[in-house]
């Protein structure tokens, strides 16, 4: 049945995404070119409907159950997700409109689908119970999750290509742990996201958009949680690796703009896909290379799970030096900002 369901899920988002891309014309969920934009024409977003809607169809052919959870609460949050992205596709709503949606998604699969942080065990036997902040805990980790896959999306393919690799990392390891729960959901989406690439791969015929990009971050956040809540450490930080390359994008951005003096979270033209286009890839390379980077952050994560704590702590360590590295290379965080190479040179 999970075999059908994967099928079934990448043939309708295939033929689903046409249909969208004339609707979204209809209605006048476009994107249009700009300073900070690469793409130079028109073009149709609200892709992600396509992807939600052959998720749908997937889900209903499978029928993924667990006791602890409940899926019709996490579609359900879903689906609040795809209207506040299909309303900025249409409308370019405010910020704050668009975090209301998400932090209303969020309390929906807290409160009434069994996704929540309430412990981990720490190394050498220890536990840390989060009490009262378990909740805004969790809701922290869904928003920040939810809003770096937007972040990243700003190539032909990028976002889906990036989610996909990141979805399969999540079923590989619920696999491992097995949770069969995750690992159906995680693959039926990544089947509707890779029929989607299709037509989104560069050149693209059309955007996912915020109903997409939103969409899959909540969903990745959601399912990371539910893989590896109320386990180790060493577990919590395996989605953390995972994401890397989301991750990492958004938090050095961050650092960027404060560094120049900026709102954390105004827009710019610095990320990761920008940085390598103007060290002189072109758009389908740096769609490929960050796809390998988002890999090995993939390969990363499976060997950390399967790592005693002092060699996860050594991966760790050797994977945050990496990233530093690379950042200041290309200048992710700015140009002046390169305080290890500095270090290096030093020396």
């Amino acid at each position: 049945m999970t075999y059908l369901a994967l099928i079934v899920a990448f043939v309708a988002s295939i033929l689903l995404t046409p249909f969208v891309k004339k609707l979204a014309y209809r209605i006048g969920a476009v994107d249009k070119p700009n300073h900070r934009k690469v793409h130079s024409s028109v073009m149709p977003r609200l892709g992600g409907l396509a992807i939600f809607i052959a998720f749908l169809i997937g889900i209903a052919v499978a029928h993924p159950m667990d006791k602890s959870v409940s899926i019709v609460a996490i579609l359900l949050g879903g689906f609040v997700i795809v209207i506040t992205g299909a309303l900025d596709d249409m409308l370019e709503i405010t910020p704050k409109a668009k975090l209301l949606g998400q932090l209303a998604a969020a309390l929906i699969v807290i409160f009434f689908g069994g996704v929540q942080i309430d412990f981990i065990n720490l190394p050498f036997n220890g536990k840390l119970d989060f009490g009262y902040f378990s909740i805004p805990l969790t809701i922290l980790w869904i928003l920040a999750i939810t809003n770096a896959i937007n972040l990243i999306d700003g190539l032909d393919g990028l976002a889906a290509g990036v989610s996909t690799i990141a979805l399969v990392t999540l079923a590989g390891m619920a696999f491992i742990m097995s949770n069969g729960f995750v690992l159906v959901i995680a693959l039926i989406l990544a089947a509707s996201t890779c029929g989607f690439l299709f037509y989104n791969f560069h050149p693209a015929k059309i955007f996912m958009g915020d109903t997409g990009a939103l969409f899959l971050g909540f969903m990745i956040a959601v399912l990371s949680l539910l893989g590896f809540k109320n386990v180790t450490f060493i577990s919590l930080v395996i989605p953390i690796v995972m994401l890397g390359v989301p991750i990492s994008d958004t938090f050095f951005a961050i650092v960027r703009r404060l560094l120049n003096k900026q709102p954390p979270f105004s827009p710019d033209k610095s990320h990761l896909h920008h940085r390598l286009m103007s060290l002189g890839f072109t758009h389908r390379q740096t769609v490929l290379l960050i796809y390998g980077i988002a890999a090995m952050f993939g390969v990363a994560a499976v060997t950390f799970s399967m790592a005693t704590v002092w060699g996860a702590i050594l991966l760790i360590t050797v994977i945050l030096i990496a990233i530093e590295l690379f950042v200041e290379a290309i200048g992710l965080a700015g140009q002046n900002y390169r305080p290890l190479l500095n270090l290096v040179r030093r020396k």
